[in-house]
């Protein structure tokens, strides 16, 4: 089962829309999803912020809508706004098993976000083995 790691992420959206917000957090979860060891049953919860100006729709009925995610305790935040800060940016924080030493778990910062943590921008190679 591994240890409890936690794993943060985020993206940006062009616009604040429910297609915009969809299509990023699956593309945010399939990163994670890609290059973790994480298989959905071993999340103990995820928690999503959003800027203040995207509210078209929450991340966790999107994240809750993806195979094996339906039964993972998922809550939905405000992030707090300071003037300056990145505009229309999904973050996750999820606690879960996993086998990876905290070290090697990967932190997807996608899109926009990427300028937020550069230092966990460099991907991995892709978990192949999933059973």
């Amino acid at each position: 089962m591994g240890r409890v790691r936690a794993i943060r992420g985020a993206t940006t959206v062009s616009e604040n829309s429910a297609a915009a917000m969809t299509e990023a957090v699956h593309q945010l979860l399939d990163e994670l999803e890609r290059r973790n060891p994480l298989d959905p049953l071993d999340i103990i919860s995820a928690t999503f912020s959003v800027t203040r100006d995207l509210d078209a729709i929450f991340p966790a009925a999107i994240a809750r809508q993806r195979d094996r995610w339906e039964n993972v305790p998922l809550l939905d935040v405000q992030q707090m706004h300071v003037a300056g800060s990145l505009p229309r940016c999904i973050r996750f924080l999820i606690h879960a098993y996993l086998p990876a030493l905290q070290g090697e778990v990967y932190h997807p910062y996608l899109r926009g976000a990427r300028d937020l943590r550069p230092d966990w921008c460099v991907a991995p190679p892709l978990v192949c083995d999933r059973e």
